[in-house]
């Protein structure tokens, strides 16, 4: 008796430890930080997921969703559709789980009152000259709920309500690289009833959900074609003006150097009889 209950013991006690030690684990998988107060835009949201201790996720943006929704007219049988604005929180619950090939960050606030998905893959390119490996986003799920007031008024029919992308891939990026665009991006997110369609408008962007080899420090960036544009039309007056310069110094150069070699060369008389003055 007294062996069956030691054995049954002894058969629980490594269950238990295994439980606690897979427990332990997932906790370590999830840890996630949301460190917006760190950021020096007030507009802008830092987040990191960390796998077992190590940054395996690091996204940096600011971000609002455009949402369309109904109310009724003034003479309350129409109805018209007005816009709520709705800005990232910066008390923001988040979420997150990493992977080699895919990873999610998870973005909730006012509760569960809207909650913003992004999944990034990483996958094989084919370039001209070889295969390549890049990461995008190729999902984004918002959840929102129109009775909530702050930022829909007086909605008709409200309730919740979910927006995803379709075939997107975004920021793409290679791999081992972060993601880094300061202009504004906008992207389309259609309603499940495909009635709606619901503007996520991104700045201030840099991401990186693979590859991180420093705790809390981004790769090297990859710029997106906009920044590289405008970074190009900002630095272009200055390397004309640069090229004028240098060749107004080089003509006004030449011009002396001419000038000083023609005064020195002998002028000789074209009168004859001059020459009797010459020696």
């Amino acid at each position: 008796m007294d062996v069956r209950l030691g054995a049954g013991r002894l058969l629980r006690v490594p269950g238990l430890l295994c439980l606690l030690h897979a427990m332990a684990r997932i906790g370590a998988e999830q840890e996630v930080e949301n460190l917006s107060g760190l950021s020096t835009s007030p507009e802008k949201d830092i987040f990191v997921v960390r796998d077992n201790g190590t940054t395996c996720l690091m996204a940096e943006f600011a971000a609002k969703l455009m949402v369309p929704y109904d109310v009724s007219a003034s003479n309350y049988v129409d109805l018209i559709t007005e816009d709520a604005d709705i800005p990232l929180s910066r008390g923001a619950e988040v979420r997150g789980n990493c992977g080699a090939t895919e990873s999610e960050l998870q973005i909730s606030w006012l509760g569960t009152v809207y909650t913003l998905q992004l999944h990034f893959i990483k996958e094989g390119h084919n370039t001209s000259k070889r295969q390549e490996a890049v990461w995008k986003m190729n999902k984004i799920r918002f959840v929102y709920d129109s009775s909530e007031r702050t930022y829909f008024k007086d909605a008709v029919n409200p309730g919740k309500h979910t927006a995803n992308s379709h075939h997107l891939s975004a920021l793409v990026t290679p791999a081992g690289k972060s993601y880094e665009c300061q202009a504004q991006q906008t992207i389309s997110l259609i309603t499940s009833d495909h009635q709606r369609t619901v503007t996520l408008v991104l700045s201030e962007v840099r991401i990186q959900p693979f590859d991180i080899s420093a705790d809390f420090v981004f790769s090297e960036e990859h710029k997106c074609p906009v920044d590289e544009r405008e970074q190009l039309e900002e630095t272009l007056p200055l390397i004309l003006g640069l090229i004028l310069g240098l060749m107004i110094v080089i003509t006004v150069c030449i011009y002396h150097i001419h000038h000083k070699l023609t005064a020195s060369q002998v002028q000789i008389p074209r009168d004859r009889s001059q020459y009797k003055h010459m020696g």
